[in-house]
């Protein structure tokens, strides 16, 4: 007797190319950060390539490695805190 096929929603294909793009796109967005100063005692940082990265990871069309996704984003986060990236602006 010949087996009935199944109707299964397979999740789709992602090429090794793409996949490490994405963590490179990830990690170089997630380290944007926007610190605000009025003078040198006073600044103010703000995260916002790791809220850019959040969204991008929500709307991602293969859902498949999104807890990776989210801890590179807090790597790229603490490591772009210490690190002189993103734009600063002195009020």
């Amino acid at each position: 007797m010949a087996k009935a096929k199944t109707n299964k929603q397979s999740a789709p294909k992602q090429s090794d190319a793409t996949y490490i793009l994405k963590l490179v796109m990830y990690m170089i967005i997630g380290s944007l950060w926007i610190k605000v100063s009025s003078d040198e005692s006073n600044q103010w940082p703000i995260p916002i390539g790791f809220m850019i990265g959040i969204l991008f990871a929500m709307h991602d069309h293969f859902k498949i490695d999104r807890k990776i996704e989210y801890a590179l984003l807090l790597v790229a986060m603490f490591l772009g805190f210490w690190l002189p990236i993103g734009i600063f602006i002195t009020v």
